[in-house]
């Protein structure tokens, strides 16, 4: 009678597994979109830092902000430099993809950087 009652349950891990795989996906997209959101921060106050060495020195904000930008993250940067008292600002504005870099956007990611102003003056 005991073996009968163990034949019962075949199968069951299979069955449980199978029912954790799609909590198992959606843990591991989640995990992924983090590590997305992380590294656009990252790339967003790396290309702000670069573009305000580039304009306190006189040359490109827009193009030292996205030669510092990966393909998908670039095409969607919206870049800006101004000076205001010796004192260069960048902000670059980045979308967060969604799930797949070039894909969609989730919400701006805005890096900040300053620098002092290196040209000379007349």
């Amino acid at each position: 009678m005991r073996a009968a009652h163990r034949d019962d349950d075949r199968g069951q891990v299979a069955v449980e597994f199978l029912g954790m795989v799609p909590l198992i996906l959606l843990t591991l997209a989640l995990l992924w979109q983090v590590v997305l959101v992380g590294y656009t921060y990252t790339l967003a106050g790396n290309a702000a830092d670069e573009a305000a060495r580039a304009y306190a020195v006189g040359d490109d904000c827009g193009e030292a902000a996205k030669r510092h930008l990966d393909g998908a993250w670039a095409s969607g940067a919206r870049p800006s430099c101004s000076t205001d008292g010796g004192l260069v600002t960048a902000v670059v504005e980045i979308q967060v993809p969604v799930l797949v870099p070039g894909f969609g956007g989730l919400f701006p990611v805005v890096g900040r950087a300053g620098a002092v102003s290196e040209e000379r003056l007349p």
